[in-house]
Order: C-alpha cells, then sequence, then structure tokens
C-alpha cells in the first residue's frame, strides 16, 4: 500500500496575524472567536492550512511574541477552550492549524524570569537565561557589544534583590524579551514538553520564530559591527545567528512531532546567508520546512528571480525538502507597495518607506507574482490581506505606533504597523466589519474598495482572483510537489516552464507584450492576454 503524502509538501498556508484578522469580542482586537467565525472563508479561499501568530498570555510589548506562559491563551484572544474548539472546527472543515511558537526568548513576565531576577547570580534559576557581570571597574558596562534588532544594545542591567546594580541579561530583541539559555537541559526539557502540550490538543504543526537564533557562542565575543534587522549573517561563525549548535535543539524536536500521527510539521523562521545554510534546517532529521526569504526579498526582475528559484530548487533537492514561497508577512512591507516603487527588493522598500507608490502597477504585479508562486514545485504561503490587494499603511499617525521599533530607534524607524492593520470585511466604513469596536490600528479609508464584501462575486477582484488559482491549483495534477523544466528559447525578462502533466506558466516581466507559447487553453491569466503577455502578467497554460 502506497504512504499518504505528507500534506505540508505542497500546501498553500495562510497566515493570519491574529490581532488583526477578526474580532469576535468587540474589543478592536482580533481574537480566537474572530477566526472561528471566518473558517467558512478560509474554506472557501482554498486554503489547506493556517499560520496564527502567537495567541498565549503576554504583556503585548512586541504582539505575543513576548510569551508569559507557553500553554495557555491570553484572554485578550480568548481561553484555552475556545483554542480547542477552533482547532476541531478548522479539522471539519479541511483545514490544517500551525501555531507559532517562540523558542529564543521568553517574555520578562515568565515565571522563569521572575525567579531569575529573585535569585542570585550563578544560581539555576539564572542559568535558564544569559546573566553575566558587566564590563568596566564597577561592572557598569554591557558584557559585550551586542545590538537588540530593535535598537539599542542587546543587554539590560538589573538591580540585584539587596538593591545594588548587579548583571546584565541578554535580549536580543526588547528588553522585556530575555534571551533563554539552550545550552542549559531545564530549557530543552521545558520546550519537548511544550510541543506535546499543543500536539496532545490536536496542532497540526509549528511555526519557529527565529530559529536560527537559539544557539549563543558562550565566550560571547564582541561582534565588532552591526547587523541587519534579522537580516541573514554577514560572517561565518556568528556568535548569535546561524550556528550549527541549534540543529541539536531540532533533531530532538523532530522525534518529538515523529512521534505523533497525521505528519505533523514545522516551517522555521530562519534568516541564513544562503540557501545552502538554510537546507541544513531541512535535513531529513531536522526540520519539515523553512521559510524562502530569498523568493521574498528578491526585485522584480527575471534574471533575479530565476536565480532563486533555481538555487532553491538545487539546495533543497540535495536534502529531499519541498521548498516554500512567500510574498509577504507580518515583519515586511506588502509587496503591493514594494512592486508598486521603482526600486522592488524588499531592503530598497525600506528605504524608499513614504515615498509615492504606482499601485496600480503594485497590484498588477502581485497578481502576476501569485500565479508565479502558486505555479512553483512545494508549498506556499499567504499572509492575510494578500488575496485582497491590501497595500501598505504607511501614514499610520506617530502616536498610534505600537512597534517597539518605533521606540527602540528613538523614533527614526517607523516599524512594522503598517502591514499588521486590521483586515476589511464589510461596509464602506470603518471598521470595515472587523468588530464592533475601534480597530486597535486605524483602517484607510479608502479600504472600503477593497472589502472582502466588495470583492466577492466581482470576476476582476483580487479575491476572486486567489479563489480561481487556488481551485486551479489544487485541481491540476501538475502543480504543487514535483519538478520545473525552464523553457528553452524564451525573450528576454520572460520566465517560462513547464510542469508535467501538460501544463506552463508564462511570466512576462519586460516592458513589452511578448506573444503566448502555444497552448490548448488559458487557464487563468493575471491580466487580459487577447493580444499576447503584456508586462507584468503571468498566465497559466496547458499545453
Amino acid at each position: 500500500m502506497t504512504a499518504t503524502p505528507a500534506w505540508w509538501r505542497d500546501a498553500v498556508i495562510y497566515q493570519i496575524y491574529i490581532r488583526s484578522f477578526a474580532d469576535g469580542s468587540g474589543d478592536g482586537v482580533g481574537d480566537i472567536a474572530g477566526i472561528r467565525s471566518r473558517l467558512p472563508y478560509l474554506r472557501d479561499l482554498g486554503v489547506d492550512a493556517v499560520w496564527i501568530t502567537p495567541w498565549y498570555p503576554s504583556p503585548m510589548v512586541d504582539g505575543g511574541y513576548d510569551v508569559a506562559d507557553y500553554r495557555d491563551i491570553d484572554p485578550l484572544f480568548g481561553t484555552l477552550a475556545d483554542a480547542e474548539k477552533l482547532l476541531a472546527e478548522a479539522h471539519q472543515h479541511g483545514i490544517r492549524v500551525i501555531v507559532d511558537l517562540v523558542p529564543n526568548h521568553s517574555s520578562d513576565r515568565h515565571p522563569w524570569f521572575r525567579a531569575a531576577l529573585a535569585a542570585p547570580p550563578g544560581s539555576p534559576e539564572r542559568a535558564r537565561y544569559w546573566f553575566r557581570p558587566g564590563r568596566g571597574e564597577h561592572g557598569e558596562q554591557p558584557p559585550n557589544d551586542w545590538r537588540s534588532v530593535f535598537g539599542g544594545p542587546a543587554w539590560t542591567r538589573i538591580t540585584e534583590p539587596d538593591g545594588s546594580p548587579g548583571e546584565w541579561y541578554l535580549h536580543l530583541f526588547a528588553p522585556q524579551q530575555p534571551d533563554l539559555n539552550w545550552d542549559n537541559p531545564e530549557v530543552r526539557a521545558e520546550f519537548e514538553d511544550i510541543l506535546r502540550f499543543w500536539l496532545d490538543r490536536g496542532v497540526d504543526g509549528f511555526r519557529i520564530d527565529v530559529a536560527h537564533g537559539l544557539a549563543k557562542d558562550a565566550d560571547l565575543p564582541d561582534l565588532g559591527h552591526h547587523e541587519e534587522l534579522l537580516g541573514p549573517p554577514r560572517r561565518s561563525n556568528h556568535p548569535h545567528w546561524d550556528r550549527d549548535e541549534v540543529h541539536d535543539v531540532y533533531r530532538s524536536w523532530r522525534a518529538v512531532t515523529d512521534a505523533y500521527d497525521g505528519h505533523r510539521a514545522f516551517v522555521a523562521e530562519a534568516w541564513v546567508a544562503s540557501p545552502e545554510q538554510l537546507v541544513r534546517y531541512l535535513r531529513p532529521e531536522g526540520l519539515h520546512t523553512a521559510f524562502n526569504f530569498d523568493f521574498l526579498t528578491c526585485a522584480w526582475r527575471a534574471e533575479d528571480l530565476r536565480s532563486v528559484i533555481d538555487d532553491t530548487l538545487a539546495w533543497h533537492g540535495t536534502v529531499g525538502a519541498p521548498p516554500t514561497w512567500v510574498l509577504s508577512n507580518h515583519d515586511v512591507i506588502r509587496h503591493v507597495t514594494r512592486y508598486g516603487r521603482a526600486e522592488t527588493d524588499n531592503q530598497a522598500a525600506r528605504r524608499q518607506y513614504g515615498q509615492p507608490v504606482d499601485l496600480e502597477l503594485g497590484t498588477r504585479r502581485a497578481r502576476a507574482a501569485a500565479l508565479l508562486m502558486l505555479a512553483l514545485p512545494g508549498g506556499a504561503y499567504l499572509y492575510q490581506g494578500e488575496e485582497l490587494g491590501l497595500p501598505e499603511v504607511e501614514d499610520i499617525p506617530e502616536e498610534l505606533l505600537q512597534d517597539p521599533t518605533w521606540e527602540r530607534s528613538g523614533h527614526t524607524v517607523r516599524g512594522r504597523d503598517g502591514c499588521r492593520v486590521p483586515l476589511p470585511w464589510s461596509g464602506d466604513r470603518p471598521p470595515f466589519g472587523f468588530g464592533e469596536g475601534t480597530p486597535w490600528l486605524p483602517q484607510p479609508e479608502q479600504w472600503k474598495s477593497l472589502t472582502v464584501e466588495v470583492q466577492t462575486g466581482d470576476a476582476a477582484s483580487m479575491l476572486e482572483f486567489y479563489r480561481a488559482a487556488l481551485r486551479l491549483r489544487r485541481a491540476q495534477p501538475a502543480l504543487g510537489d514535483g519538478e520545473l523544466r525552464w523553457d528553452v528559447g524564451t525573450a528576454d525578462g520572460v520566465l517560462s516552464f513547464t510542469r508535467e502533466p501538460g501544463f506552463r506558466c508564462v511570466v512576462n516581466l519586460s516592458p513589452r507584450t511578448v506573444p503566448l507559447p502555444e497552448h490548448r487553453e488559458v487557464l487563468l491569466a493575471s491580466a487580459p492576454v487577447r493580444d499576447g503577455l503584456p508586462p507584468d502578467t503571468a498566465a497559466w497554460l496547458l499545453r
């Protein structure tokens, strides 16, 4: 008997940023009740699974990525019983559920960290984190020069229980997010138990936050330069990113999930220097999948995209792992906006923040990019709202910004709030059916033309385009996991590949209309193709 293929090898997974998806309680913040009410929407959209950002008890300094209790639900979002109902109902709709796991750091309100503050230097309680004496005559300087990715030093000095200036603790993110020490056996055992807690409740997998950050060089050497925010390390043997020791953790985690039925899966958020480094996370005894950030950050240029696709497929093939493809998430500028500017890579998007944007061009390219992404071998991730064509919101009033980057950067970097604005569901004014209360971030008035209600039934809309693409992807035997073959003789600026049986994807990134290859049928196109394939347009063809 043939084994059932693992679902995660070709799944389309929809990212739910829980604060901004749907509000069921009326307090202006998205929650589990909101997700449950919108499960039919997700089913009809055609996704295979959802990934839900952290829903655990948290002071919410970093949108829930500062976890105070890994085995419960924050009252802001509901209860543990609500989460269990969501899991059951999602499964009834044929939707699997991936939850976010945050193992690099806890909240400073976590019982472990509170115990560490109350305990003396050298104690077992402090050994769960990275506590160190400071440098200088009186320990007044941080232990090294590491920087927080949110800005400022990565160390904070505590006051000891007797009131004296004390040790420093490491936080690669906000000071309220102390880094856990993964050299400590207690930490490792705790997280294996956390995995089992959620697996026993029926979750289908875990997205691992900062998967490349758990292991640190115990000598804590100086870096000597600043690193990009969550960017790939620019040096080998980095003291706190992508260290070899991290893979031992994931081997033990894989053993935990392999003991459960139903192909439970991991996806790693791992910012690394190359595809060769990325697939080290994906060896057969390691994690199942990892986000493809090279594709997400790539410019809208044919030669660049083909290079990323080739490298991704070649390196993933060496370990037998399926690639994933992603265009947006809760940490980057939405791709409708990125693609609507002169420079279209992710780094340029940061430099151009707030500058004029051609949203018509960005939307056209986003439609073409969706067909490209969904035709590639492996799985794909959609970020909530991309199926509505939502742009980045770059004019949120400063007093309403909530990303810790805004404060930590001294009000020089606005942060990620612009891609986290609550979704517009219905109506012609905010809150657009998101909920009854005032949304936690303001929605633009012009989103009234982008609501689910307005787009539903409009064959030309982004939403119906995504629904059609996902319906076809599921129906076409050539799509999903497998291989592709680049077509020979294509024009400059055009990507064209074949997948068997009988499928072809063509994307025109050049400035001129090009002829369509010979075909029996146009399955779907991102724009009209009656007179050829226009610029910034993609088409799915049956040969």
